[in-house]
C-alpha cells in the first residue's frame, strides 16, 4: 500500500516504546535510542539483498523477516551470515522486524550493536505484521493541517462546525454535549488525510477544553464525564455558521449540494444562517440525522422535485 501522491514523506520521529505499544512488539536491541524516525508508508521484505542483489534495497523502509527468510538464513555458514547483515544494517534502516517468534541469530545482533538499528519482535504472521506497519505508519506520516473550528461526534456523524470568531460555535458545541454527544476538538482541529479519508483530533496541549467567552477554558471531560468526549472522528460534514442577514435570500429546498475542501478531500458542507433565539443545536443534530439518512438512500427532496 503506497500513499497515492508520494512514497517518501516529510520524516517523522516517533517515540520508541510508541512504536512498540502500538504494533504489541517486544524489543530484542533498542539500537541505544529513544525515538524513531520514518520517512515512507511502506516496508520492505528484504530477498534479493540476502543472496547478494542490492542495487534497489529501499534502506529507508522498515525491514521485516519471516520465516521463509530466516530459513534461508541459517543455511548460509556464519560468514556469509555476517556479510549479509552488514549489507543490511550498514545502510542504516530505520529498524528490522522478525515475525513468528523467531528469535534473531548471532550475526544479526552483532551488527545491529554495531550501527545501533534497532530489533523487534512480533508473534504474528509476517503478512499480518507487514500490513499493520502500512497502516501505522500511513497514520503517522499522513498529510495534515490544523483547521479552525469545532469537531463533534453528532449521531456517530463527524460534524465540523465552522464560521467567523463570535459566531458561537463552541456555544453550539456545548450545547450539543449537554445533549449526550461528543466533543472532539474545540477551536482548533488537527486533521489528517489517511488515505484519503479525513481524521480530526485535538492538539493535545487543548484537548477536551473548550473556551467559552465570559467564562474561560473548561475541561468538558472532568464536567461531563469520559462519554462526553472522543480522541478523533472522521470529518463527514462541514457545517458553516453565518449570521442571518434579513435581506438575503436563503435555499428553503437545499437542492444544490455544496461541498468544503480539506486537504483536497471533498466534504460535503451546510450553511447555517445564526440568529437569536434560533436553536443551533437542534439544527445541528438535524442536519447529521438528515445527512445519515442520504447516505443510506432516502432524500426527501429528490422525492419533492
Amino acid at each position: 500500500m503506497v500513499n497515492s501522491k508520494s512514497e517518501v514523506v516529510e520524516p517523522m520521529e516517533v517515540e520508541l516504546k510508541e512504536f512498540v505499544r502500538a504494533l504489541n512488539l517486544s524489543v530484542h536491541y533498542n539500537g541505544e535510542k529513544e525515538k524513531l524516525v520514518f520517512n515512507t508508508f511502506s516496508v520492505s521484505r528484504p530477498g534479493l539483498i540476502l543472496v547478494g542483489y542490492d542495487t534497489y534495497f529501499a534502506e529507508n523502509r522498515v525491514q521485516v523477516l519471516g520465516s521463509a527468510e530466516m530459513e534461508y538464513l541459517k543455511s548460509l555458514d556464519t560468514d556469509k551470515r555476517a556479510e549479509v547483515f552488514e549489507n543490511i544494517f550498514s545502510r542504516r534502516i530505520p529498524c528490522l522486524i522478525i515475525s513468528r517468534g523467531i528469535e534473531p541469530l548471532p550475526e544479526m545482533d552483532d551488527k545491529a550493536k554495531k550501527y545501533k538499528i534497532p530489533i523487534f519482535l512480533s508473534d504474528y504472521v509476517t503478512s499480518n505484521i507487514v500490513n499493520d506497519v502500512i497502516m501505522y505508519l500511513n497514520d503517522l506520516l499522513a498529510e495534515n493541517i490544523v483547521v479552525s473550528g469545532v469537531l463533534m461526534d453528532v449521531h456517530g456523524v463527524g460534524v465540523m462546525i465552522t464560521g467567523k470568531s463570535g459566531i458561537g460555535k463552541s456555544e453550539t458545541a456545548l450545547e450539543l454535549v449537554k445533549r449526550g454527544h461528543r466533543l472532539v476538538a474545540d477551536d482548533a482541529v488537527c486533521v489528517k488525510n489517511v488515505r484519503e479519508t479525513l481524521v480530526g483530533s485535538a492538539p493535545a496541549v487543548i484537548r477536551f477544553l473548550m473556551e467559552l467567552r465570559g467564562i474561560g477554558i473548561v475541561d468538558i471531560r472532568s464536567m461531563y464525564g469520559i462519554g462526553s468526549v472522543a480522541r478523533e472522528m472522521e470529518v463527514e460534514l462541514i457545517i458553516e455558521l453565518e449570521a442571518w442577514e434579513a435581506n438575503k435570500s436563503y435555499e428553503r429546498l437545499h437542492a444544490k449540494e455544496q461541498f468544503g475542501e480539506i486537504l483536497g478531500v471533498q466534504v460535503p458542507k451546510i450553511i447555517i444562517p445564526v440568529k437569536p433565539g434560533r436553536n443551533t443545536a437542534v439544527i445541528v443534530e438535524v442536519a447529521a440525522r438528515n445527512f445519515r439518512l442520504q447516505q443510506e438512500g432516502l432524500n426527501v427532496v429528490d422525492s419533492l422535485i
